[in-house]
């Protein structure tokens, strides 16, 4: 078997590629999951990334863990799960436990955050982490230190002032920064026609003097092309680039919404036709670097560490009350 192939003109390791399947296959695993443990009513508020898990293994990818940052959004399961994210540390976050690492359970889940991994904190209202991305990519900069910042945000959020300020920031100072717009077409139930009079928003990257490129998320490894090379410009110091990922978001926008308000059944089914899963999964059989065995041994893997993550999380202790007041007040 093959250990690794030339794929739009760019040398990969078979095994990365497979790695990439296996955190795209985990991540729906797990989102399912939480989407039924939201349904019994044990998990407060689910939001998922279905659909989206192609794009994100493509970035994620592309990166380097061990000098690179992310500021994640609440969307990027397979992103935190590529950057050393335990699945029992993601439904400890969904269950809100009092043993979640990125907030002790006092954030929404999804919010991420950890300092030793390299994932800048994230916070409800959307966007802010996209100007917080820019400051730590200054820092990095003024400190000399090697490594680039990638940022995560859905299409409707680029329609936000941090946005544009991040980008301006960022363009000026050229600093080693990604901008990744994961545009699956909904800000939550307000198509993007309906938000902006553009098509891509990959365009606006002109007002700002740097380079915007179009890729889709059914593609890995064109993601994975995409960002390698914005990563090299900016470690050459070339600043920043925009990239806009075509992608779906095949569940509602939430466990709070019902999207066959606003979306047809017939663009559902379109939708789910392009789900990156079996399209990926597809390309890696007629490529010669997977095949049924395989595919049979890793739905059991995921399954027996999503049953691992659930009962853990299950059984972990709520917050204790009395923290209530803990980092909400000076001391």
């Amino acid at each position: 078997m093959s250990t690794s192939l030339t794929v739009h003109g760019l040398g990969i390791d078979a095994t990365r590629i497979r790695t990439m399947y296996y955190y795209m296959v985990l991540s729906r695993a797990i989102d399912d999951r939480a989407w039924i443990l939201a349904r019994q009513g044990v998990a407060p508020f689910v939001i998922t990334g279905h659909g989206q898990e192609g794009g994100q293994a493509g970035v994620a990818a592309a990166l380097d863990p061990a000098v690179d940052w992310i500021t994640p959004y609440y969307r990027d399961m397979v992103i935190v799960l590529m950057w050393g994210v335990s699945p029992r540390e993601v439904m400890l976050g969904t269950l809100a436990r009092a043993a979640d690492p990125a907030s002790g359970g006092r954030q929404m889940p999804n919010h991420w955050g950890s300092r030793r991994r390299r994932i800048l904190s994230g916070s409800s209202p959307v966007t802010t982490q996209v100007t917080h991305a820019a400051g730590l990519a200054w820092a990095l900069k003024l400190q000399h230190r090697p490594g680039v910042v990638a940022t995560f945000l859905g299409d409707g959020s680029t329609n936000q002032g941090e946005f544009h300020e991040a980008l301006n920031w960022a363009s000026v100072f050229r600093l080693p920064l990604l901008v990744v717009v994961e545009n699956n077409g909904w800000a939550i139930s307000v198509p993007q026609s309906k938000s902006m009079a553009v098509e891509d928003i990959a365009v606006r990257a002109a007002g700002y003097g740097i380079p915007g490129v179009v890729v889709q998320g059914i593609d890995p490894l064109g993601v994975y092309q995409a960002t390698a090379e914005a990563r090299r410009r900016a470690l050459a110091g070339e600043g920043p680039t925009l990239i806009e990922i075509k992608t779906h978001r095949l569940t509602a926008h939430s466990s709070d919404d019902d999207d066959r308000v606003y979306k047809s059944a017939a663009l559902r089914e379109q939708e789910k036709a392009a789900d990156p899963i079996p399209r990926f999964r597809e390309w890696m059989e007629g490529q010669g670097l997977w095949d049924g065995q395989q595919e049979e041994e890793l739905r059991r893997r995921v399954q027996a560490e999503v049953d691992d993550a659930t009962s853990y999380a299950l059984a972990a202790a709520q917050p204790d009350p009395a923290t209530l007041y803990d980092h909400v007040y000076a001391d």
